[in-house]
Parts: C-alpha cells; structure tokens; sequence
C-alpha cells in the first residue's frame, strides 16, 4: 500500500492529515530528533541510537511513515542537523534491511532554500515539512504592502510553487525528471567533512578533500542553538 503524493514539500495541515488518519495501512509515528545540549556529542550519540530503535519498532509495528522531528526545541534541547538526522536514519535502515517498509518525512525548521530541499531529497526523505519557512512566508504576507494584497495561502502557495519549480530545474541539470528517481540517489559530493564521518552517516557520498567530523559539527549546533 502507497500514498502517492502531488509533491514532495507538505503543508502543515497536510502533516496533521497524515498524523490523524484512521486508515490502517496508513500509520504515522513522530520521532524527535533532538538532544541534551548538557550531554554533547555522546547526547547526540545516544539520539541516534534511539532514533534507529524507533524507527527499527516502528516497522516491526506495521507503521507506514516515520516523521522525524525537529518541534521541541528549547533552553535544554537541540536539534541534531535535519539532512544528518534523514541521512542517518535512511541509511540504517537500509543496512537492516527494513528502509523499503517504510516511508520516511522530515519535519524541520531549517529547510528554506531550493537547495535545503534537494538535499535532503537526494538523501531519502520522501516529503518534507518546512514549517518555520511556512511560518515565515505567512508573516510576510500579513505585514506586506496593501498594494501586493496577498493572502496567507496565496504566499504559502507561491512559496511552494518556486521551491517545486527550483527542484525541477536542480533535477533537469542531472538528467532527471522526477522526483522519485531523485530521492536517495545521493548525487552529490562533499567537501570538508572527514572520511570517517561520511562512512558512518553519508555512506557512498564522494569526499576527496577530508576535514571535520562530528565533534565540530556538533560545536556548531551548539553556537547556533545559543544564538
């Protein structure tokens, strides 16, 4: 059983549809990807771990989606990086041989930009929730220009038009024309992040030049949570 959807960037009232359906073959479970900045990289460790449990169980319980979830953040709480979480999760399955049993979404404040989108796309979401994106566009409508006379869902819309339009065009310059043949094809290469560390979260991601790893990465979740 699949849900085909119209387009991979959802709504917030699309979520709390699939959050709310009765449907058995239709399931859905929120797994937070957040840690205890108290902790540091072993609380980002140990988020992992229970991220791959849960999502290990929600298969074995017949679930159909998981919605990773960067809501809650707070004084005490941090969000592991949204494409590091749908990485992670994505890849794990895989290696347990549970990914093709289930659908994977990613709820996130970070992803605004085309580029957010494409990534974590081409890392194994199969929809995504921008709901700070969403949250920010409809603020800019109420509080535009009398002359623009833009509705809120006007906005939205607009926003989501160009994020699809922009995808179409990152698809087109690699041959590809679908969104389906995109997603988890990981057609990129990175630049600066230690070989161990694409091993362990980015397996078969290109990286020739080396650099950080997951201790520094972690630091730099730490400066912009307190920022």
């Amino acid at each position: 059983n699949l849900l085909k959807l119209s387009r991979p960037v959802l709504t917030n009232d699309d979520l709390e549809k699939l959050k709310q359906s009765q449907h058995e073959n239709f399931r859905t479970r929120t797994i937070p990807i957040l840690f205890d900045i108290g902790e540091g990289v072993e609380g980002v460790r140990k988020a992992f771990e229970r991220c791959f449990s849960e999502a290990e169980q929600a298969v074995h319980e017949d679930y159909s989606m998981i919605i990773l979830s960067d809501r809650g953040i707070n004084e005490q709480m941090a969000a592991i990086p949204s494409l590091l979480a749908v990485s992670a999760v994505h890849h794990h399955l895989i290696r347990v041989g549970l990914r093709t049993r289930i659908g994977l979404v990613i709820e996130t404040g970070e992803a605004r930009e085309v580029a957010h989108f494409a990534l974590l796309l081409g890392y194994g979401a199969s929809a995504i929730i921008p709901y700070l994106a969403f949250e920010t566009v409809a603020d800019m409508a109420i509080n535009s220009s009398p002359v623009l006379d833009l509705t809120v869902q006007d906005a939205i819309d607009n926003y989501m038009q160009a994020v699809e339009k922009g995808l179409l065009k990152i698809f087109s310059k690699m041959g590809i024309s679908t969104v389906r043949s995109y997603r988890g094809a990981q057609i990129f290469e990175a630049v600066g992040l230690e070989p161990a560390f694409i091993e362990q979260y980015f397996p078969g991601t290109a990286s020739r030049i080396g650099g950080v790893g997951l201790e520094v990465i972690i630091e730099e979740t730490f400066k912009r949570h307190q920022l």
